[in-house]
């Protein structure tokens, strides 16, 4: 008899978290063994439970699923992890795979389809959703170079870093000792400078190109 792939569920929704385990403990050859709410809990309860695989959330209060899946990386290796995101952008899901993860799934597909890609991930597989993969398949149009010149204060470095870690704005303004109007202001700027329009494309594009300094936090 083989062993049970072991999983934790990383989301920082209860009802989706619990609902997600409840379902894959279900489903024969399946164990999840923790759930964590953000990707520091993950990584604690990695070092802890010893899991197979994780599933992950992308925007996440706290440490993020992009930058939590660059750690499992680095310092768990041998976790294979899926992100499980309403976010379909392709700079969002290359991201996230180039971060490491094994498979990006979107929260509107069916118990079949998740125990399916879970079962291809344990056999060393890479899954994407279908509707997202051509997408995620086409060559990064996105140029290191073309953030190469973008220049920005001291307070937007500390925003953006925050916003990595999926931090909200009164979250970002309490954190920084600022008001929520001055951190909205900050985000639209930081938005505004790299030419996108949503905080999950701003998160992508920093993390792949260097933007982010923990230091200045």
């Amino acid at each position: 008899m083989t062993n049970p792939i072991r999983i934790i569920v990383t989301d920082d929704h209860q009802l989706v978290r619990t609902g997600l385990a409840e379902m894959l403990q279900r489903l024969d050859g399946i164990e999840v063994v923790g759930q964590a709410e953000n990707g520091e809990e993950a990584l604690f309860l990695c070092q802890k439970l010893k899991p197979d695989l994780i599933l992950m959330d992308v925007q996440m209060e706290g440490m993020g699923g992009i930058s939590a899946v660059r750690s499992l990386k680095q310092h768990h290796p041998g976790v294979k992890t899926i992100a499980l995101s309403t976010f379909s952008a392709p700079e969002t899901v290359r991201a996230m795979l180039d971060a490491g993860a094994c498979g990006y799934l979107l929260k509107n597909i069916t118990t079949e389809e998740l125990e399916s890609a879970i079962r291809k991930v344990d056999q060393g597989e890479t899954v994407i959703a279908s509707d997202i993969e051509a997408s995620a398949a086409k060559p990064d149009s996105v140029d290191s170079s073309e953030f190469a010149d973008v220049v920005l204060g001291t307070q937007q470095q500390k925003v953006l870093m925050l916003l990595t870690k999926g931090f909200t704005n009164p979250e970002i303004a309490a954190h920084l000792g600022f008001s929520t109007t001055t951190a909205r202001y900050h985000v639209s700027a930081i938005l505004t400078k790299l030419g996108v329009s949503n905080r999950a494309e701003a998160t992508a594009i920093a993390i792949r190109n260097g933007l982010i300094d923990e230091t200045k936090l």
